[in-house]
């Protein structure tokens, strides 16, 4: 995957072997982790798998030239693609996830060809359910998740 999406505000660029260490910090942070990974942080090997893995598209969000997270694409499942993200908490409340989720989901309905693009998110976690909402995603289902339930939602490309 090569391809840099670009926001008004965010550059979105592949994720790639350099950004190992960065990622694994930015990743086992407690702050970063408690919603995702269910607060478990990934070891060395499991980043390096995400790094790799070419049909999982995992970009590094970049502000003001600074990286300040990530968002991708990953499997939910069998069900079909997940957005997820994680971003510093030091920028959280900017509006920056919302604004990097739409550029993943608008690039995998459109120029990726997928036909939707599903999200999981923890009851508890107000900040993500509000980005899924506002990305114009639907509830779907509500499932049991080691942290307590997760709702799944969708969106679908409009033809």
């Amino acid at each position: 995957m090569t391809e840099v999406l670009r926001t008004a505000r965010l550059t979105l660029r592949p994720v790639g072997a350099g950004d190992l260490a960065w990622l694994a910090a930015h990743w086992t942070a407690p702050d970063v982790r408690r919603f995702l990974f269910d607060g478990e942080a990934p070891d060395t090997a499991e980043i390096e798998e995400v790094i790799a893995d070419g049909h999982s598209p995992l970009w590094v969000i970049v502000a003001g030239g600074t990286a300040i997270g990530v968002a991708g694409l990953r499997p939910l499942e069998e069900l079909g693609p997940e957005v997820y993200y994680s971003l510093a908490p030091e920028v959280w409340g900017r509006g920056y996830a919302t604004e990097a989720a739409r550029a993943v989901v608008e690039h995998a309905l459109g120029p990726m060809g997928l036909p939707e693009v599903l999200a999981e998110v923890d009851e508890g976690n107000t900040a993500s359910l509000a980005v899924v909402e506002r990305l114009g995603m639907a509830p779907f289902e509500k499932v049991a998740g080691l942290l307590g339930p997760m709702i799944r939602y969708r969106v679908t490309v409009q033809r």
